[in-house]
């Protein structure tokens, strides 16, 4: 699916955006899985997928915790203990049918080169969850961020809430919880916010009708 020098341009990419703020960025997924720990067990076993360089599954609460990239960088940026796989997501996972709790993704899906790449995905999600086990997904909404959301150069297919909603149900995943209008858009680029803005933001729906443009849809393995 992916040419030769994938990791070398996804290197080049990370470097570029989030070289200095990673104080900040982990700072800002601490208080992002205090949030998320609502929804994940502190005894699961959670798959990070395009876990870059790791803040989300550095500082989530799990039993076992698993972190899924392109780029090797990211083995280096995970603490000790966290199993790090260097693979391409739309092939078949090196991992065991219903051996995942959890499968999490933030700003990955629509980095990917096709809609058929996301679709395996899914599946392959699909296959590694335990019955009962949870597809959580956030990424930028284009019907709210519109001509902004190719200023990425590697964005390359624009999502919505109702499609990714319709790809979880289409490959056997029931949705539990689909919001259009979530966090807002990017941490790479532009103001960085006092941390103390973000938690009352998190604890502050009504706020997120206004700034939130990026979804967050949770889809569900059924139990049979």
């Amino acid at each position: 699916m992916r040419s030769e020098n994938t990791a070398e341009i996804l290197q080049r990419q990370y470097d570029a955006r989030f070289a200095g703020s990673e104080s900040y960025r982990n700072l800002v997924w601490k208080e992002l899985c205090n949030f998320f720990a609502r929804y994940i067990p502190s005894g699961a076993t959670v798959l990070d997928l395009g876990c870059g360089w790791g803040e989300f599954i550095n500082n989530i609460a799990a039993t076992k915790k698993i972190g899924m990239d392109l780029n090797p960088d990211g083995q280096k940026h995970l603490r000790s203990g966290i199993t790090f796989l260097h693979a391409d997501c739309a092939e078949q996972w090196p991992l065991a049918q219903d051996s995942l709790d959890i499968v999490f993704t933030s700003n990955f899906l629509e980095h990917l080169p096709a809609k058929t790449a996301v679709e395996r995905a899914v599946l392959e999600a699909f296959r590694c969850l335990r019955p009962g086990g949870k597809i959580i997904c956030m990424c930028p909404n284009i019907k709210y961020i519109h001509g902004a959301y190719w200023d990425f150069w590697d964005h390359h297919l624009p999502l919505t809430e109702l499609s990714v909603g319709e790809l979880m149900q289409l490959n056997g995943f029931s949705v539990e919880e689909s919001i259009a209008r979530f966090l807002p858009y990017s941490m790479s680029t532009g103001w960085k916010p006092p941390l103390f803005f973000l938690k009352m933001y998190l604890n502050c729906p009504l706020l997120w009708r206004f700034f939130g443009k990026q979804f967050l849809v949770i889809g569900v393995k059924p139990e049979n």
